[in-house]
C-alpha cells in the first residue's frame, strides 16, 4: 500500500513537472533541453527534473519516509537508487584536477550497488557550488551551506540557470580550496551516483555527520547506502593522547573509547579520514585495505 502511494505521489509530481518545466514565455529553458535530450524519453527523466528542481523539497520528502512507520519502505528504496562513496581527500582532489576525460561504465569494484555507477567526466572538470539540502532541512545546522560540488554537463548548467540564486561556477583553484576547507572542518568526501542523474555520478558532497541524510542512514541504522573508500583508519596506540577527538570527529561511530582505550571498529569505518585530520599527535592514519573495495581514483581509471 505505501508502495502504491509513493508511485502515485512521483507520478502527480511528473504530472506538475510537465506543467512548469516551460519557463516563463512557454519555452523550454536550455539547460532542461540539454538534461532532457541526455536523459531520454522516461520516467526517471522526470523524476531527475523533480530532484534538481526541487531538491530541498525532494530531499525534505526523503527524510520523512526514512522515519518510522514507513522507515522500512524508505530505506530500501534509497539503497536500490541514491549511493555515495566515500572520497579520501587526495581522491576527491584528484577528481577536481582531472586533465583528461573519463567514460567509464558500470564500475562494480567501486560502487558495488546494482544501479548508478557510471563516472562521465571531460577534462577539466565543469564545477558548480550549491547549497547543501541536508543542512538546510533542518533548523540548526552546520555552516557553511554552500557546499555541495555539482560536477559535469548538464548538471551544472541544470543548476545554474534554475538556482541562479544559490548557485555559482567555481574555478579549479576554488573548488580545490572548498575542499581543504571542509577537510579541515572534519566533514566527509563523498561521490553520488543517483538512476535519475542519466545513471552516473554527478556530485561530490562534503557531509557533516550533524545534518548529513546520508551518514545519518549508514551510522545511526546500518542503511548500506555509502560505500567505504577502500580504506581504514590505523591507530598508533604509542602515539595516542587518549583526547577523544576521534572518538567525537569519526561520523561513522567506528572510534570509541572503553575502559581507558581507543577502540576502532573495523566493520563501521569507511576510510573518510576525518578522525586523521583531527588527530592532534598525529596517531592516526589511512592504509589501504582490499577488504574494504576499490578507492575511487580516477587517476587510475583516465
Amino acid at each position: 500500500m505505501l508502495t502504491l502511494l509513493f508511485v502515485i505521489g512521483l507520478a502527480l509530481l511528473a504530472a506538475l513537472a510537465f506543467f512548469l518545466i516551460a519557463g516563463e514565455k512557454g519555452t523550454l529553458r536550455r539547460s532542461t533541453l540539454a538534461f532532457f535530450r541526455e536523459s531520454g524519453p522516461h520516467l526517471r527523466t522526470l523524476h531527475g527534473y523533480i530532484y534538481l528542481r526541487w531538491t530541498l523539497q525532494y530531499i525534505k520528502m526523503l527524510f520523512a519516509w526514512t522515519k518510522p512507520p514507513k522507515v522500512q519502505l524508505g530505506e530500501r528504496w534509497l539503497v536500490q537508487h541514491y549511493h555515495g562513496k566515500v572520497l579520501t581527500h587526495e581522491n576527491a582532489r584528484c577528481i577536481i584536477q582531472l586533465d583528461r576525460p573519463i567514460d567509464r561504465r558500470n564500475l562494480d569494484q567501486i560502487v558495488p550497488y546494482p544501479i548508478a555507477r557510471d563516472l562521465i567526466l571531460q577534462a577539466p572538470p565543469d564545477v558548480v557550488v550549491y547549497e547543501c539540502v541536508c543542512r538546510n532541512a533542518h533548523p540548526t545546522h552546520c555552516e557553511p551551506t554552500q557546499v555541495c560540488m555539482i560536477v559535469g554537463k548538464p548538471y551544472t548548467d541544470f543548476v545554474l540557470e534554475h538556482h541562479p540564486n544559490t548557485s555559482r561556477r567555481l574555478t579549479r583553484e576554488e573548488a580545490l580550496q572548498l575542499l581543504e576547507d571542509e577537510h579541515l572542518r572534519g566533514h566527509v568526501h563523498s561521490a553520488w551516483f543517483k538512476d535519475a542523474m542519466i545513471n552516473r555520478f554527478y556530485a561530490i558532497c562534503n557531509c557533516c555527520k550533524c545534518c548529513c541524510g546520508g551518514i545519518r542512514e549508514m551510522a545511526q541504522r546500518g542503511v548500506p547506502m555509502v560505500a567505504s573508500s577502500g580504506y581504514v583508519a590505523k591507530i598508533d596506540m604509542d602515539l595516542c593522547a587518549l583526547c577523544d577527538d576521534c572518538v567525537d570527529a569519526c561520523p561513522f561511530l567506528a572510534i570509541t573509547k572503553s575502559d581507558g582505550t581507543i577502540v576502532h571498529d573495523w566493520e563501521r569505518c569507511l576510510g573518510c579520514g576525518v578522525c586523521e585530520v583531527k588527530c592532534a599527535p598525529g596517531a592516526i592514519t589511512m592504509v589501504r585495505d582490499v577488504r574494504k573495495g576499490v578507492p575511487l581514483d580516477v587517476r587510475l581509471l583516465a
